[in-house]
């Protein structure tokens, strides 16, 4: 099977799981090859709706929580987004599709080894509007903030504070929070002034590891 009819396998499942439900976040996960961005020795699995190892003790979230996490962003064009944990890529690159060329993602990722790859591949793929920064993904990135949305893949003890400093007026950040096995999605809104969490329901990340996150294992 040709992999552009894997992924449009790919995404029929996501839709007819109610999972996405949107045209827009349908035709950016369409558009994304994913299976550049997974290693060569499991790129057969690159459309099964489970994470992949992809070195480093890190994984490429399943498709399934690409698209959640893409919904609940709403992610418009032109947006400027910081994704903590970069990975692969094959997020950034998700979201890329969606804020478009007037649109920046800016993706931190604290293994230099996986930032490199990442850099090569959505270089390869054409996305120019997201740039890979190795760096302590609980600081943030100051350097470039506010940000219109803040997705962090990597679940953390309690949202760093930094992150919400550099969430602008009216911006949206997706973060998971809680332990080691499990964590709660958390939507973090700025609305008026205040600031508001609403949970999405259980999920499983790696760790985010960092001064604001976890200690190193």
């Amino acid at each position: 099977m040709r992999k552009m009819d894997e992924r449009q396998l790919m995404v029929d499942g996501l839709r007819g799981r109610g999972l996405v439900f949107s045209k827009r976040v349908g035709e950016a996960m369409l558009k994304v090859p994913r299976h550049l961005f997974v290693p060569e020795n499991v790129r057969s699995q690159a459309y099964r709706d489970t994470p992949l190892h992809i070195g480093d003790g890190q994984t490429i979230s399943a498709p399934h929580m690409v698209a959640v996490m893409a919904e609940a962003l709403d992610l418009r064009e032109g947006h400027k987004v910081l994704e903590i944990g970069a990975g692969s890529g094959y997020n950034a690159a998700v979201m890329a599709e969606l804020v478009g060329p007037s649109g920046k993602i800016i993706t931190l990722e604290r293994h230099p080894s996986l930032a490199e790859k990442a850099a090569q591949v959505l270089l390869e793929a054409g996305y120019a509007n997201v740039q890979v920064v190795v760096g302590d993904g609980s600081l943030g990135y100051p350097e470039e903030a506010p940000y219109d949305r803040i997705s962090v893949t990597c679940g953390a003890p309690r949202v760093p504070g930094p992150l919400v400093e550099q969430l602008s007026k009216e911006g949206i950040m997706l973060i998971p929070v809680g332990g080691l096995e499990y964590q709660s999605l958390l939507r973090v809104s700025k609305i008026g002034g205040k600031v508001l969490s609403e949970d999405l329901g259980s999920v499983v990340f790696v760790p985010l590891i960092g001064e604001k996150g976890h200690r190193s294992q």
